[in-house]
């Protein structure tokens, strides 16, 4: 059947316009005895933040998201989308997206007094009903909520009429949702100006006797430290938010790994495929979790999913190039790798010490005590004691980035316990996947003190 185009066609379809808060309700309402999935992808949060989140929509609430960098505020908030409805009615070329039934800038009023019901109107879908804005210190209140427009006073109307005002981003999310992200950004000038748009739901323009009674649900999303009367917040702006609602990192690795598959960047690469052992995704994951608990890790700024995201993809590649150049079918990372998560770590971890060099050597300790915690989970050092005895009788192995995965698979009859090892990993018969597991075992007794290594140039010798 098709849609009503005029306001006399939409009465008589009997279309009810609901208020945006009422009509996100209605929807979660719906989603919720359906038991479908409010936040698709977003992982870790099904027990503690979504549940903030639909009581604030049931109680019609304007939400702010505190939470430090990478903790998914951004998709959360535009997320919110799914909870509109697929289409609505507003007045043909407003640029408010007026209410058809009651519009409320001067264009649609006369308009709809001139026209009466014969007004045409257009249906619009969520993704027109949201708008975001990126605090910055330099935003201005015509950015937000309107401005004079010299070109429409300058075709001849008067400054104090009403048809002059460009109207900014929030008029413009009439019947939507707007969200404003790192909300203390905004100078305090800026964050008085929005006090009226929360509570009283209207705008106020310039000095001209405008009132917009908006209808918009506001989202915002802050950093805790600056979310305060401390920080850089005015406390009647803070007072105004019905839900604060506080994000968090994963707090489990087998949500951070499910998190980095989710988002990591995946190329359609089948002439060389990539297997990541299951232990190398628990290393990557612990060295994150082990770097939000580091003292000297400036835990105020954060440490967010994308180090854990972006150390993966390293991996990967350090794994893919060694592969291309030695002709392997496949890439598998290393222990050996671990070198080439660096460059990927040191930019995303904020130190609190100030001496030339100590970025990295916390990252080595971490990315150390990571191997060590992970090996400790799969094995005890005590089972590879006839594998020690070997190294103590003059056993060497010396393994790098760049050695071919084949000679892995050749040592494994001089080391002892550790195909049984292997196969408790999971690991098939395959150099490459071998080559890692061999890697692990290794750097895992050294780390337990029962092999010594000494560093060579592209490589390391493990010995008694």
């Amino acid at each position: 059947m098709a849609s009503p185009q005029t306001i006399a066609q939409l009465r008589q379809s009997e279309y009810r316009v609901l208020p945006v808060r009422e009509e996100m309700r209605k929807n979660l309402v719906r989603k919720i005895k359906a038991g479908e999935t409010l936040f698709p992808g977003i992982i870790g949060y099904d027990q503690s933040v979504i549940p903030q989140i639909e009581n604030a929509i049931l109680s019609g609430q304007d939400i702010v998201f505190l939470g430090e960098r990478g903790q998914a505020k951004s998709r959360l908030i535009r997320s919110l989308n799914v909870l509109l409805d697929e289409e609505v009615p507003v007045i043909e070329g407003c640029e408010i997206n007026d209410n058809p039934y009651a519009p409320i800038c001067r264009a649609c009023r006369d308009r709809v007094l001139a026209e009466g019901d014969a007004v045409p109107i257009r249906w619009i879908t969520p993704d027109q009903r949201y708008s975001e804005k990126l605090a910055t210190p330099d935003t201005a209140i015509a950015d937000l909520i309107g401005e004079v427009d010299p070109i429409r006073v300058a075709e001849g109307k008067y400054l104090a009429d009403e048809l002059t005002i460009h109207y900014g981003l929030v008029p413009r999310t009439h019947r939507g949702i707007f969200a404003i992200n790192e909300l203390p950004d905004l100078a305090e000038r800026i964050q008085v100006g929005l006090l009226n748009l929360i509570e009283e739901r209207d705008v106020q323009i310039r000095g001209f006797k405008v009132r917009l009674p908006l209808d918009v649900y506001v989202v915002a999303s802050a950093n805790p430290e600056d979310y305060t009367n401390r920080g850089r917040i005015i406390t009647p702006l803070k007072d105004r938010f019905g839900a604060q609602i506080r994000t968090h990192y994963p707090r489990t690795i087998e949500d951070e790994i499910r998190i980095v598959e989710q988002e990591r960047t995946v190329f359609p690469d089948r002439e060389l495929p990539v297997f990541m052992p299951e232990f190398m995704k628990e290393i990557e994951g612990e060295i994150t979790q082990l770097a939000r608990r580091n003292p000297k890790v400036n835990q105020r700024s954060g440490v967010s999913v994308r180090l854990s995201i972006t150390n993966y993809e390293n991996l990967v590649a350090n794994a893919s190039r060694r592969a291309l150049r030695t002709g392997e079918p496949e890439a598998v990372p290393r222990i050996s790798d671990l070198p080439a998560i660096i460059p990927s770590s040191t930019g995303k971890l904020e130190m609190e010490t100030w001496e030339e060099g100590d970025d990295q050597s916390i990252l080595e300790k971490i990315v150390k005590t990571a191997v060590l915690n992970v090996f400790r989970r799969h094995f005890e050092a005590g089972q590879f004691s006839e594998l020690v005895q070997r190294f103590d009788a003059g056993l060497t192995v010396e393994v790098s980035e760049t050695q071919p995965s084949d000679r892995y698979a050749g040592l494994l009859r001089e080391l002892p316990g550790v195909e049984k090892g292997l196969k408790s990993l999971g690991l098939e018969k395959r150099p490459a996947a071998l080559a890692s597991g061999v890697e692990f075992v290794l750097e895992g007794l050294h780390l337990s003190k029962r092999l010594n290594k000494t560093q060579l140039d592209g490589g390391s010798v493990y010995a008694g």
